[in-house]
């Protein structure tokens, strides 16, 4: 019986070894001016935040986490209140970082690897991009000019880190970090109506399934960049025969969706009012501006017969009920989303994208970039 309990503790001791040995990765180091604040180490799972560990920090602030070391780069964090330090694991190694209560979020250092050292340049990036968005909505501009501005700081911004982040090493776990960036909630690189950006994915797709095809990341990107080609693939230019009750006297294609109250909305229904068709996405960073910037001119020519006719093609229709309830105009979805049949036959290949149409029921105008939508209204009213 005691040669039985010798060897039973033999082999529980063995097995603690082995389980003690085995790879992994640590975190170290220290924040100050937090005493008795909880930090927490938590890892950015693609199911969303899972926490791992926690410890309640004394005087010196001293802290050290361990973890298993993942079969290809993952990602974690350590939160302290709600600012957050993201970091990247790729193999055994010690992530240290020394960081202040009061600036915890952004003037940490992190040292390990030349991946943390670019997450945190990101973070310092997307951090001060956030900055002249909220200034840009408090200064007061009109909304039209507050949307062209909001766009040229985030396409400076995205240019900056295609360049510098994505493309130049598109292998790396900080181009992967850069992709998923948000601005207000909100995706910064649109993976699914944006074919620029689509690239982006692609480039660290392709890479991710070169070095790690079996990882969960990597077939997850995989299937968002399948799906993003799709979605953006420019129509081959053939003879379509449309659909017979599509074809109005009025000469345009019409349009017949619900409203987030189930009641129906034809295009066609609308003759005698100038007409914008806005097609859109919701869940679009930029998607708050733009719908300003149509109240300000809805405020000014519904009056005058101005219709706003928006059609959304956010898959998340809880989502879009709730962005839609309080705008003062007609707004429809298309429960198809990005696979939308209205898509291919106005031609959209990019949201938002825009139309105009007269009183006549009649398609006058495709709004472009340089387009002055406000001019090309009052014209037409």
């Amino acid at each position: 019986m005691r040669r039985n309990t010798y060897l039973l503790t033999a082999l529980l001791s063995a097995g603690l070894m082995a389980c003690h040995n085995e790879p992994a990765f640590k975190v170290e180091g220290t924040v100050s001016g937090a005493a008795d604040k909880m930090l927490y180490l938590e890892h950015t799972s693609l199911e969303g935040i899972v926490k791992v560990d926690s410890v309640k920090l004394d005087e010196s602030g001293t802290f050290h986490f361990s973890g298993a070391r993942p079969d290809s780069p993952d990602f974690y964090r350590l939160r302290l209140d709600n600012q957050v330090i993201n970091f990247s694991v790729d193999s055994t190694e010690t992530v240290t970082v020394k960081a202040d209560n009061s600036g915890f979020a952004t003037a940490y250092q992190v040292e390990g690897s030349e991946n943390n050292q670019k997450i945190k340049e990101l973070v310092l990036l997307q951090a001060n991009l956030q900055e002249q968005v909220n200034k840009l909505g408090q200064s007061g501009l009109p909304a039209g000019v507050a949307q062209d501005s909001l766009f040229s700081l985030v396409n400076a911004y995205k240019d900056q880190v295609k360049r510098n982040y994505i493309f130049a090493a598109p292998n790396k776990a900080y181009a992967y970090f850069a992709l998923f960036q948000q601005l207000n909630g909100y995706m910064i690189f649109d993976p699914l109506t944006s074919k620029e950006d689509v690239k982006c994915f692609a480039a660290v797709a392709t890479s991710l399934n070169n070095l790690y095809p079996h990882a969960d990341r990597s077939r997850n990107l995989y299937n968002m960049v399948i799906k993003g080609m799709k979605n953006t693939r420019t129509p081959q230019v053939k003879d379509v025969t449309l659909p017979a009750d599509k074809i109005q006297e009025a000469s345009i294609i019409d349009i017949e969706l619900k409203d987030l109250n189930g009641k129906t909305h034809r295009l066609t229904d609308l003759k005698g009012k100038v007409v914008l068709i806005d097609f859109t996405a919701y869940s679009s960073a930029a998607s708050g501006a733009r719908n300003l910037a149509l109240r300000e001119l809805y405020n000014k020519y519904a009056s005058q017969g101005l219709v706003i006719y928006q059609i959304s093609l956010d898959a998340d229709e809880h989502f879009w009920k709730t962005a839609a309830d309080n705008l003062p105009w007609i707004c429809v979805r298309d429960p198809q989303g990005p696979y939308s049949t209205y898509l291919s036959l106005y031609g959209v290949t990019q949201l938002p994208t825009a139309f105009l149409v007269n009183r006549n029921n009649e398609l006058s105008l495709r709004v472009e970039e340089k387009t002055n939508m406000e001019e090309a209204i009052k014209d037409l009213l």
